[in-house]
């Protein structure tokens, strides 16, 4: 067999470990041949590919980021490339294409195979909102990385008599801030799923100072965002992808708090921190499973579908089932953490 690969959307550590896994089970044991697309679906549309043999992908498990690249395109450009992106496959004479991606780029898979094409979704995203899947790689090594950040700010917090608001990525869910924060004891924890009330984050961050405390942490997702009229808060608009621009919630936080605490507050945005650098042990099983799963899908025709985490097993959802909505942090989460606002 002839199988393409991509990766697409925001990167993520681990999605080297997840082209090895599928050049290894493929090549070496199903004498297929592997070819990767460059830059996501703009390599598919454009024919812009590169040949995944053994020696390409030595030496990538521990790597972050992609040796492929990675690019968004706009939806409207993708769904009048279907047809082209078509004639790329057939051209190439692909048996099948295994995109690796998040939210978007599963949801760009779906329309793709809803054409016609042969595809097996892997799924990626540090924020962990990829319905069907108990977890997705990426994700560990993005708390991993928050947690040991939260844990160095709250010394110099401390030092200094300090507020400190970090914000983390998650653009519509919370799961980063949530484990990150009960993992390193944040003292407030500020999630998407739950609009805040200023007055209520005051009361909690002031209540450590009266108790004698001299520093505070709150950990704030970068989608969050205050109950409607509680504080003036700037929203950031939309990008050409109509995703949701952001224009600091930490940092609006930050004065808002320090005006009402009469307490020097300072935002930290860890930002691509998060995504950057070497995946978790945790992080490279997870993808290698992912990539070996997805491989034997191609083989047996299981095609429209995306491997999936279940309990301790590798299963295979329908891609409309993964894209039908996000993974958002349950209700139920809240009360564990303690200190969700």
């Amino acid at each position: 067999m002839r199988i393409g690969v991509l990766t697409s959307g925001g990167d993520c550590p681990g999605l080297n470990a997840v082209i090895r896994s599928i050049v290894h089970r493929a090549v070496v044991d199903h004498g297929d041949e592997v070819i990767g697309f460059q830059d996501g679906w703009k390599g598919l549309l454009e024919c812009d590919y590169r040949k995944l043999d053994l020696d390409a992908v030595s030496g990538i498990l521990a790597l972050g980021g992609t040796i492929l690249g990675s690019t968004r395109v706009q939806p409207t450009r993708l769904r009048e490339g279907v047809e082209r992106a078509k004639g790329h496959v057939a051209e190439l004479g692909l048996d099948a294409i295994i995109p690796i991606g998040g939210e978007g780029t599963l949801k760009a898979a779906r329309l793709l195979s809803d054409s016609g094409l042969p595809i097996v979704g892997v799924p990626k995203t540090i924020d962990n909102d990829i319905a069907s899947t108990d977890v997705t790689f990426g994700f560990d090594t993005a708390v991993g990385v928050a947690t040991e950040a939260l844990d160095r700010l709250k010394t110099t917090a401390e030092s200094h008599q300090r507020v400190l608001i970090v914000e983390v990525m998650g653009r519509h869910t919370g799961w980063i801030a949530l484990h990150s924060g009960m993992a390193a004891g944040a003292h407030a924890i500020v999630v998407p799923e739950r609009p805040f009330h200023i007055d209520e984050l005051t009361k909690v961050v002031g209540a450590r100072f009266e108790a004698g405390k001299k520093f505070a942490i709150v950990v704030v997702a970068e989608g969050a965002k205050p109950q409607e009229g509680t504080m003036a808060f700037e929203a950031g608009g939309t990008d050409v992808y109509g995703h949701e621009r952001f224009a600091g919630v930490a940092r609006q936080l930050a004065v808002e708090l320090e005006r009402r605490l009469e307490k020097e507050a300072r935002p930290v945005i860890l930002g691509h921190v998060q995504r950057g650098g070497t995946p978790t042990a945790y992080d490279r099983v997870l993808a290698t499973r992912f990539g070996w799963h997805a491989v034997e899908a191609v083989h047996r025709g299981d095609f429209g579908q995306m491997t999936a985490l279940r309990g301790t097993d590798i299963t295979l959802v329908p891609l409309a089932e993964a894209v039908e909505h996000l993974k958002t942090v349950p209700a139920e989460r809240y009360a564990e953490a303690e200190c969700v606002l």
